[in-house]
């Protein structure tokens, strides 16, 4: 049977002629190469590459001379100097000191915020008098208050709890009270439409969609807890990590001072920690993003 031939239509251009096939006849398919896939770091290992890379930085600096000791002393100075402190007890006393100091400090400065902030979150009037002031409160540096503290309160236990109070009360006022007017107003109108009153409301949508930013406001209000403390035990403070540096400052006893400084940064670090998987428990519920999935 004759080929039939195509003719190209008047005013278009004629086909383009197949493309010629191998020699065999027949058109091989390759596979598209895979892209070798570089194999990763545990989470856990990667997260320590930047600590580790600091402590041998600091060592390397200590060992060749490039940090003096009168500047900042070798980590093994601070090791060797918690070993002594701990095993002569004069540490632990000093971390149970500081430990009352903060958890009184919070849960007070807690209980405020806690008022406060669901006043003016669920009551228009509330928010009307509390939120402006809250602002401009904020606005006032806390740790410029510590001589008024000492006026008003002296120089003993009172005006350290309350410096701890104050720096806890800020985050956590407003993380939840910013919580609760986010909440969705679709959800809150479904919630209407069921019927739901308005303590129903509350208790069913409007403190659980305020709870992730309650716990991010705990997680502020943690580390601003153990950083009041250490402006706070400067105030004639005889027990406490505070203490030991006012002590060690003295005699510039550099290795004493990192030493409370890590002190310091260790109870922060376990207290965040504690957040973290509280914040995993209760939001267990709701979708996040979690970067690459490595």
């Amino acid at each position: 049977m004759p080929a039939v031939k195509e003719h190209a239509a008047p005013g278009t251009a004629p086909p383009e002629p197949p493309a010629a096939l191998p020699a065999t006849g027949r058109l091989t398919i390759r596979p598209a190469r895979r892209a070798r896939r570089i194999p990763r770091l545990p989470r856990a290992l990667r997260r320590t590459i930047g600590p580790v890379g600091l402590l041998a930085a600091w060592y390397l600096g200590s060992v060749t001379g490039v940090l003096p000791e009168n500047v900042l002393a070798s980590p093994v100075d601070v090791v060797r100097q918690a070993v002594e402190l701990t095993s002569s007890g004069e540490l632990p006393r000093a971390i149970a000191a500081s430990g009352r100091r903060a958890a009184t400090g919070f849960v007070i400065g807690a209980a405020i915020a806690l008022a406060l902030s669901l006043t003016a979150g669920l009551f228009r009037l509330g928010e009307d008098v509390i939120d402006a002031s809250m602002g401009m409160f904020r606005a006032i540096p806390w740790v410029g208050l510590i001589p008024l503290f000492i006026v008003w309160f002296g120089i003993d236990e009172t005006p350290k709890i309350a410096l701890v109070a104050l720096g806890v009360t800020y985050p956590l006022y407003f993380n939840i009270y910013g919580g609760i007017r986010s909440a969705d107003s679709q959800l809150v109108e479904a919630a209407r439409m069921l019927g739901l009153g308005r303590l129903g409301l509350i208790r069913y949508v409007i403190l659980p969609s305020a709870l992730p930013g309650a716990l991010v406001g705990l997680r502020y209000a943690l580390s601003t807890a153990w950083l009041a403390l250490v402006f706070g035990e400067q105030i004639n403070a005889d027990a406490g990590i505070g203490y030991l540096m006012s002590n060690a400052e003295q005699y510039f006893r550099t290795d004493v001072i990192v030493l409370c400084l890590a002190v310091y940064a260790i109870l922060g670090l376990l207290c965040d920690f504690v957040v973290r998987l509280l914040s995993k428990r209760l939001l267990s519920w709701r979708a996040s993003f979690d970067g690459d999935g490595a």
